[in-house]
């Protein structure tokens, strides 16, 4: 490792996280649309919203709150910072998205494997600047700096087991199409997220 880390400006920051949270937004209404699920908080808050009709932002920010007590011990006060905001930003965004943009006809395939790429791409800027979205991306980042753990892996295992798990409640190919939009986030992950790979800070 080189003995000196470039650190990103604050501006790079605010930048990355706001075009994190863009793109897994819009991965966000291409589920919605299609009535997909998701891994980790977010695949909780797609149940919790399917079956009670809340809004998906108001439930996702709700169920990532105990999560930070976590983030703060371990990852430290500039991650939780970082991620409550970037939890924060998410919520209201998909909230008021659909009165920006609606989408008349979609292909649940589609849906799972675009959606997929740009939750991927979304975190990994969230991963590169010090942050996440709470929840599992919490833990698998902390296995990933404290155990070598690859974070995409342990995010795949987790999320495949919540995907799964959906079975009990939800259509069966509904939940086939989501357990691709989980490999295609995950397998994202794992291929460009390694510990050492990316020092910047």
């Amino acid at each position: 490792m080189p003995a000196s880390v470039d650190r990103h400006s604050r501006y790079e920051d605010v930048q990355a996280l706001t075009t994190g949270t863009l793109f897994i937004s819009l991965a966000v209404l291409l589920f919605n649309q299609t009535g997909l699920l998701s891994g980790g908080t977010a695949g909780l808050a797609f149940l919790l919203h399917y079956a009670s009709g809340i809004g998906f932002g108001k439930l996702f920010f709700v169920i990532n709150l105990p999560f930070y007590w976590l983030a703060w011990r371990r990852m430290g006060r500039e991650f939780t910072l970082k991620t409550f905001a970037a939890v924060a930003l998410l919520s209201t965004i998909t909230e008021y998205q659909p009165l920006a943009l609606k989408i008349a006809a979609l292909n649940p395939l589609y849906a799972a494997v675009m959606g997929g790429l740009l939750m991927g791409a979304g975190f990994l800027m969230l991963f590169r600047h010090h942050a996440s979205l709470g929840g599992v991306g919490i833990v698998a980042l902390v296995l990933q700096q404290e155990r070598g753990w690859r974070a995409g892996k342990v995010q795949m295992a987790v999320d495949s087991a919540i995907v799964l798990a959906a079975l009990y409640v939800a259509d069966p190919r509904r939940v086939a199409y989501s357990l691709v939009g989980a490999l295609v986030l995950n397998l994202t992950l794992a291929v460009n997220h390694r510990p050492g790979r990316y020092i910047a800070m």
